[in-house]
């Protein structure tokens, strides 16, 4: 290695390497898009994680999953564009800082809103961006100089258009309805954002008694503070049972207030008593029953949770220490019949993590049911959006069809300010159901419209909610890109090219994009849906915060570095959609698997250490290609080693095409550490001490060819170290491999001379690569010390099997550590203490005579094999123990079980080793 020669560090430094790569990128504009510059688009958005929010393994693999695919598709051309941004998440930060205000004694109306805003805001701009710089340390291509976030100027105003253009369509209507009320956050919250938990809780049965006469109904409910709140019982018209009492009335327990019995088809005679109390208020069946029978709509629940005055002795009292109390007033009045265990479903707040009350509550709606359709068309009619794995297109659809109108306000101060303004006196006054309001872009608009409509006194209060963080989230494609204006971004970006998500999200985010996007641009807001799946533990279970089994994937980018992580997560992804296991050791913070792809890192930089060594400090573009050498020049495993290359590159191509990222990476894997470390590179390094030869020059071209492909092809995946290498290995400063073109087959119109693919070579030349481990480990078992040669018989009746054989017989020599080689068709002679394999159709001898002492040798594998048998039988024993298997803990027993299998499988292979001597 002379001077000049660049070279790459002995040790590979994942922190220094990445850290310098990932501030290049970001300083030079790598990523920056163009829309200018032409070409067919590639875009995506990111899915904006809350502002509020850290790092955890399934944004590690959504944004890695994301960023091999940009970063492929750049590689191969397309004008490509990766927006960056977070979400202002509503109920979260809302959280927080209510949080931080009862520290200090204080609550948000206390502050007032512009001083609780303006804590929101220095909250965002202190803390907001954490997530953020995390993503950054995964590498991430994104547009940086593009970055948004959904309270932007931009995105609030495109926020305004879409509310105001819906409510002037009619699709957007203020009304009371039955929502998810959360007392936590005392917000309501969309279905989407409950979680149905299973628990054990009770039913308990009561007696309503008859207003007149004697006689009673039973009814069952598992909420009974609610039945202070009942102004109905319900049977089914058709129960021959009831019928007769449907139009009298009953005797509400504790209230005393009569409520009819009526007959509604809901109730499901076979259930429970198949007599159902109705509380219009409080749950959403019974509101639908309210309705249809004109009963009143008594609400008994104040915002927080607690009992209002409807609820009389019990007012004031929290909603589950309500639930007591009632159930011991009625069983003192001698109404309780009785109360069992019960199994069911409760649904909870996702944010607030308390059970959610159904309440009827004025909010506002969008009308959902038209915008649902219209992406249901697109569905039907053009396969728009088109689902990886195509599974999800079912679930899709089902969602949208039993869509029911969206409730999209939020009790909240922090989000985007419903742009709704009520007409008041000049005294101002307070806002009711009936008051009247105006929807406009400012409140100069608004004032503008109410003047005209109720005179110059006119007084106007701006709706206190905010939006449902979803109503901004379902803009994104398009208000990222500029909408509503017509910005050269969303001419020559949108619709985005694939949308990259879990599949936890199809509902809450993917649903509201295509229903937003179809409405507002006429379009699907992306071509395919890629859903991947969930990152699970050692043990198989979801990681999660809850189950206290998540991994920070800082820790393992810290300790592998970030390709590493990277690599392993995609490694292990088995299909799209597919859940994927990463084995972790928390006592040591130590992975397995991330540090098997840390190994791979390191096994790559030596490899490439190797190369540079070995070219004279010249560039792949001074030694020029092997392709373009006449064919008969190249020695076989030059022809064998470029072939596989270019095979592998159609196959991690027709694999990214296809979504099929594990897949490319196993195959990367195989080739760089099989191919080209374990046997290229080992059956050229004789030829490289070959100075000045014509095979020594090819030998160096096809090293540095190969490089700068396998490079190439790895750079999505593994960004940082590949670039690293690259840039000592082509010496280039003014470029960056990140806009390289990705590797394809060679052109035979510009390279005529081009041989790359070759099956039929491939598979002669597995003969060979196989005949070499056959000879390696059958030395090993013989004991033949590793630098003694030794000779091998090779004998074949097939005359296609001898001739490869033949031809490899340098490379069988030199890596086999073979002293003579004889290949021939059949044995003339019977052979005596020999080492004995088979490889395809060929015999392979080892003659062990003056290599080894056999009688020391069959002793050793004599005693190693008793040891063993000893250890069967005891095994055996154990587990034949009635007392050992029942009683012993499970994964003891299991132990000794796999123990078993192995010492069994090593006592096989000994008694065929001695067989064979």
């Amino acid at each position: 290695m002379t001077a000049t020669t660049p070279s790459l560090p002995t040790q590979y430094d994942p922190t220094t390497t990445e850290a310098k790569w990932q501030r290049f990128w970001e300083e030079q504009g790598v990523f920056q898009a163009h829309p200018e510059q032409g070409g067919e688009p590639y875009s995506m958005v990111i899915p904006p994680p809350n502002v509020t929010g850290s790092l955890h393994m399934g944004h590690a693999l959504g944004q890695t999953i994301m960023d091999i695919l940009v970063r492929y598709n750049r590689m191969k051309g397309f004008n490509t564009l990766w927006v960056p941004g977070t979400d202002h998440a509503s109920i979260a930060v809302s959280t927080i800082l209510d949080r931080q205000l009862k520290a200090e004694g204080k609550t948000r109306q206390e502050v007032g809103r512009e001083t609780y805003l303006n804590r929101a805001w220095q909250w965002k701009e202190e803390s907001g961006g954490w997530i953020v710089n995390q993503l950054r340390r995964l590498g991430v291509s994104v547009d940086w100089s593009r970055e948004r976030f959904t309270m932007d100027e931009g995105l609030s105003n495109a926020v305004l258009e879409a509310f105001v253009q819906l409510y002037d369509a009619g699709l957007i209507y203020r009304g009371e309805y039955m929502v998810n009320w959360c007392p936590q956050s005392q917000s309501a919250v969309s279905d989407l954002e409950v979680e149905n938990k299973e628990v054990n809780g009770h039913l308990w049965h009561f007696r309503y008694p008859l207003s007149e006469g004697n006689g009673s109904v039973e009814v069952a409910t598992t909420r009974p503070e609610t039945m202070l709140g009942d102004t109905a019982v319900a049977v089914n018209p058709n129960d021959e049972r009831y019928q007769h009492l449907i139009g009298k009335t009953l005797t509400l327990p504790i209230m005393g207030r009569e409520i009819p019995v009526v007959g509604d088809e809901l109730v499901d005679p076979s259930f429970g008593t198949g007599c159902v109390k109705v509380t219009p208020a409080h749950d959403p069946n019974d509101f639908e029953m309210g309705k249809r029978h004109d009963l009143p709509f008594i609400t008994i629940l104040n915002k927080d949770g607690t009992l209002n005055e409807n609820a009389g002795e019990f007012q004031g009292q929290d909603r589950f220490v309500a639930r007591k109390n009632v159930v011991q007033r009625l069983e003192a009045d001698g109404c309780l019949v009785k109360v069992e265990d019960y199994h069911h479903t409760v649904p909870y707040s996702d944010r607030g993590k308390v059970p959610v009350e159904p309440l009827l509550s004025t909010q506002w709606f969008v009308k959902i049911r038209p915008l649902a359709d219209k992406a249901l068309e697109s569905l039907d009619q053009h396969h728009s959006p088109n689902f990886v794995p195509d599974r999800w297109t079912k679930v899709y659809r089902d969602w949208l069809v039993k869509l029911e109108d969206w409730c999209i306000s939020r009790q909240l101060w922090w989000g985007h300010q419903i742009p709704a303004w009520y007409a008041v006196s000049e005294t101002g006054g307070q806002i009711t159901d009936n008051t009247p309001f105006i929807v406009a872009h400012s409140e100069a608009e608004a004032l503008e419209k109410a003047k005209s409509q109720f005179g110059e006194s006119v007084k106007l209060i701006q709706d206190p909610d905010v939006l449902d963080t979803w109503f901004s989230s379902g803009l994104w494609p398009f208000s990222t890109m500029g909408w509503p204006q017509q910005t050269p971004d969303l001419e020559t970006y949108y619709p985005t090219t694939v949308l990259v998500t879990g599949f936890d999200i199809i509902f809450f985010w993917v649903a509201r994009m295509t229903m937003m996007g179809g409405y507002f641009t006429d379009q699907m807001p992306f071509q395919t849906v890629y859903i991947h799946g969930l990152v699970r533990d050692e043990n198989n279970k979801k990681m999660s915060k809850s189950a206290n089994n998540g991994i920070d994937p800082l820790l393992l980018i810290e300790k592998y570095g970030t390709d590493a992580l990277r690599y392993t997560l995609i490694r292990e992804v088995a299909g799209a959609g597919q859940d994927i296991r990463l084995e972790y050791n928390r006592q040591t913070d130590e992975s397995a698997s991330v540090e098997a792809s840390r190994n791979f890192a390191n096994k790559l930089w030596n490899a490439a250490r190797f190369v540079m060594m070995n070219l004279d400090g010249k560039s792949p573009q001074v030694l020029g290609s092997p392709l373009a050498q006449e064919r008969d020049t190249l020695e076989l495993c030059d022809r064998w080693i470029l072939s596989r290359f270019y095979q592998v590159v159609t196959q991690t191509r027709q694999d990214f095409d296809q979504y099929g990222l594990g897949e490319a990476a196993k195959g990367l894997y195989d080739f760089i550490w099989g191919d080209f470390c374990d046997w290229y590179i080992e059956l050229v390094k004789q030829r490289l001490r070959q100075q000045g030869t014509q095979s020594r020059h090819i030998a160096q071209q096809t090293l540095a060819h190969v490089l700068d492909g396998i490079l190439k092809l790895l750079h999505p995946f593994m960004p940082h170290i590949t670039e690293e290498i690259w840039h000592t290995l082509t010496q280039k400063t003014d470029e960056c491999l990140a806009l390289q073109p990705y590797p394809a087959l060679p052109d035979s119109e510009t390279e005529p001379g081009a041989f790359p693919i070759n099956q039929d070579l491939e598979k002669q030349f597995e003969l060979l690569i196989g005949t070499i481990r056959t000879i390696r480990n059958l030395r090993a078992e013989a004991g033949v010390k590793p630098k003694t040669k030794a000779p091998v018989i090779l004998q074949s009746e097939n005359p296609d099997e001898r001739d490869i054989l033949q031809k490899g017989e340098s490379y069988l020599q030199d890596l086999g550590k073979v002293d003579t080689l004889t290949i021939v068709p059949a044995l003339t002679e019977e052979l005596k203490t020999t080492m004995a394999g088979v490889i395809g159709t060929v015999q392979l001898i080892i003659p062990l005579a003056g290599l080894v002492d056999v009688e020391t040798l069959r002793a050793k594998l004599d005693k190693d094999l008793s040891k063993i048998d000893a250890e069967v039988k005891s095994l055996s024993s154990r587990l034949a123990n009635p007392n050992f298997v029942n009683k012993a803990p499970a994964p003891i027993v299991q132990g000794a079980k796999d123990a078993l299998s192995e010492s069994m499988h090593q006592a096989e292979i000994l008694r065929d080793r001695l067989k064979r001597l």
